[in-house]
Formats: C-alpha cells, sequence, structure tokens
C-alpha cells in the first residue's frame, strides 16, 4: 500500500516541527479565513466589484471569484454558484489579468505553458495563447496604437507580446546582453507609457530588474543609461519577485519585493535609485502600499505593517499557516486581503482599532495553544516510532 503522508517517510526534526506547527496553526480563525480547495497562486481585485472581491488562481487548475464580504465555512463547498469558477486548465494557474476590450476578457497563465481566456461575465472559454515553452508566470494586459495586447512572462526566459483579438503573436522580447532568467513579475509604467508605446518593467529570478518599449512595430529594452533613468536596475542581490507601482502619493515610485528579504522603494525622480529599505527578514513575496502604511508578506507566513513615515514595524498579522503569495488593498487602503499556498484568504483591517484588536486576537489565540500544550500528556514515543506505528496501524486497516 502505497501513502503520500509524510510521517511515513524520513523526515528532519526540523521538518517534523514544522509540519507540527503548521498542523496546529491551521485551525485558527484570524484574519476571518476563507478557505479554498487548493493552494492560492496568485491574487487580483476584481474590476467589478475592487473593494468586495478578488480573482485567485490556483493550484487546482481553476480561477476562482471570491466575495470577500461574505461568510464562508471550510466545509461549505467551494464550487456553489456565490464562487463563480472558471475552469479548463488542468494544471496549476499562476498568473491572472483582466483585459481585452471594454475590460471583459480573463486571462490565466498555466503551468501547461498556454494562457487560457475566458469571457469575464459568462465565463465561457475564448482563445488559447500558445508560444512560451515553460510555466507561464505572469501576465499583464495593455493598449497600444489602438490594439489591446496581452504581455506574458514565462519560466521560459521570454516576455511575448500577444494581439488579444486574433491572437497573433506580435513579439517576443529577450535580454541577450545581461542573461535574463524565469520572468517572476510584468508590470506597465503608466506614468512612462503613452498611446503609442507601452513601458514595460520586467522581474524575474536574477536580482535584475528591466524596463523595456513596446510599439506595434518593435520593442527595445531601455538603455542602460537614459535620460529616463537606467534600463537594468540593480538594486537587490535575488529573486525580485513582485513589482508595484506605487499611486498613493504626489510621486510616483517603484516598490518591489524580494528573495533577499527587503522590499525597496525605489524612487523615478533619482532615476530609480532606493528610497526606503523595509527589512521583512525572509523571502518577501508581496508589497502593497496605503497613505500610512507599507504591507510586506512572504515565506514566514506573517503579514507584517510598517508605518510609512518613520520605517518601523507597527504589528506582524499572524494567521496564515503557509508562504503568503500575494496581497490586495481593498476599500482605498481601508483593508488588506493576503492569500496563500494554505489555501486561506484572510481580510486584515488597517485602521488603528483594526489592527490593535488584530493583534490581542492573536495573543490570545497564542495564549490558548500554550495552555493546550501545557495540558496534553507528553508522548511516550519518540516522531519516528509514532511515524512507524501509524503505518503499521494503516496496513491492519
Amino acid at each position: 500500500m502505497q501513502s503520500s503522508d509524510p510521517r511515513h517517510f524520513f523526515e528532519s526534526d526540523a521538518e517534523v516541527a514544522k509540519r507540527e506547527r503548521r498542523a496546529a496553526k491551521s485551525s485558527n480563525k484570524l484574519g476571518n479565513p476563507i478557505s479554498l480547495k487548493s493552494k492560492i497562486l496568485a491574487a487580483i481585485p476584481d474590476p467589478r466589484a475592487p473593494s468586495r472581491s478578488i480573482l485567485v488562481a490556483e493550484a487546482a487548475g481553476c480561477v476562482r471569484q471570491v466575495n470577500l464580504d461574505s461568510a464562508y465555512s471550510p466545509s461549505q463547498n467551494p464550487d456553489e454558484p456565490s464562487r463563480p469558477t472558471y475552469r479548463g486548465p488542468t494544471t496549476p494557474v499562476c498568473s491572472v489579468a483582466v483585459g481585452g476590450p471594454n475590460n471583459g476578457t480573463l486571462f490565466a497563465g498555466c503551468w501547461d505553458k498556454t494562457i487560457w481566456s475566458w469571457d469575464l461575465a459568462t465565463r465561457v472559454p475564448g482563445r488559447k495563447f500558445v508560444g512560451h515553452s515553460d510555466f507561464v508566470k505572469a501576465v499583464v494586459c495593455a493598449t497600444v496604437g489602438g490594439k489591446h495586447v496581452l504581455i506574458s512572462g514565462g519560466a521560459d526566459k521570454k516576455i511575448i507580446v500577444w494581439d488579444v483579438v486574433t491572437g497573433q503573436r506580435l513579439h517576443t522580447l529577450q535580454d541577450s546582453a545581461v542573461n535574463m532568467l524565469s520572468v517572476q513579475d510584468l508590470m506597465v509604467d503608466v506614468e512612462a507609457s503613452t498611446k503609442d508605446e507601452i513601458s514595460l518593467v520586467s522581474a524575474s529570478s536574477d536580482p535584475h530588474i528591466r524596463r523595456w518599449k513596446i510599439r506595434l512595430d518593435g520593442w527595445e529594452r531601455v538603455p542602460d543609461q537614459s535620460e529616463s533613468g537606467p534600463g537594468i536596475i540593480l538594486e537587490h542581490e535575488t529573486t525580485v519577485y513582485r513589482l508595484l507601482l506605487d499611486q498613493t502619493g504626489d510621486d510616483v515610485d517603484l516598490w518591489t519585493a524580494s528573495g533577499d528579504g527587503t522590499a525597496k522603494c525605489l524612487s523615478r525622480a533619482k532615476g530609480f535609485a532606493v528610497e526606503d529599505t523595509i527589512t521583512h527578514g525572509d523571502h518577501v513575496r508581496a508589497v502593497a502600499v496605503t497613505d500610512q502604511w507599507v504591507i510586506t508578506a512572504g515565506r514566514d507566513e506573517d503579514v507584517k505593517v510598517w508605518d510609512r513615515a518613520s520605517g518601523k514595524l507597527q504589528c506582524s498579522l499572524v494567521g496564515h499557516y503557509d508562504e503568503v503569495i500575494d496581497l490586495v488593498v481593498l476599500d482605498g487602503g481601508a483593508r488588506v486581503c493576503s492569500v496563500s499556498l494554505d489555501g486561506t484568504v484572510r481580510i486584515w483591517q488597517l485602521d488603528q482599532a483594526g489592527l490593535d484588536k488584530a493583534v490581542k486576537d492573536q495573543e490570545k489565540w497564542a495564549a490558548g495553544e500554550q495552555e493546550k500544550k501545557e495540558e496534553a500528556p507528553a508522548s511516550l514515543l519518540s516522531p519516528e516510532e509514532e511515524a512507524e506505528l501509524a503505518a503499521l496501524m494503516e496496513e491492519d486497516d
């Protein structure tokens, strides 16, 4: 009899401790979790109701609309009508975007090397875009020269520009000067774009952030030195996972999240030099900003809220029990939504009273967990012996 239970295989003490910690943490209700059926790999606001709904990419091979203002319990069916689902892929969905004519098409980059599309309103499948030779890790939509385009980035180190209406591949962008690794994120710099030229920013598994100019008749990487700043930005030590255009103030700057444990604000006025650095501590997978806060999240499972003026840590929001992948700001900065590989969506109030309550709730939860540990009888078996006993009992069944 075969088993996928990790307890039936060799595990280090650290792996056993991590598994037990996550199992104990999985039942918490911090952040009012909405539980889905698989790992969540990306999230964007739903343009039809950006303050109440998000669209999430799932490892189960679908995109799901999640109403954030409705309460669900994990026992409820995630496929119920109030959770409209876009189906078709049989592999994990890595990225999502909405665009096309009337902003009416949903696009999903997948592990199957293609980009799927659906009518956003009816969920009817549309065109498939085929051209990448590895996972499609990022998708973004734009218009140029009056044409709606889709831009995708893959683990094959390529950025492809597509005509949304015809499905034609317009351009394939690659950096031959500086070796570009797997594309992690794409962002249209709306401040630097015109009706005839898209200004695109890309992040990848190498630490370089690249800037590109895309027209209908061609493309180019912004030269390393130009009037608008350097074409390649090198301010991180390793993978850059996320790019964010900060439009909360007068200056529109670029925020980044990296595997080097930091999130950085790159000043456009200073040629994209570092203006601020937030040291989260572990791999930072997501960053979000409001007028008052900088929010970071990643591998350590916590959502951290930083005072934007001072750079000091305001609080850590505990609740997720696996890596946090994405953050979506809601209601003009009143709330932030976090999504995780643990399959949950959690919503956090960002006013001071809401943050204070969240901290008190998690302190109360932690105290309860400690009390359970103290009351529980100590096991007479080692973790290895418990795993062996579980295997023997399973064989008896």
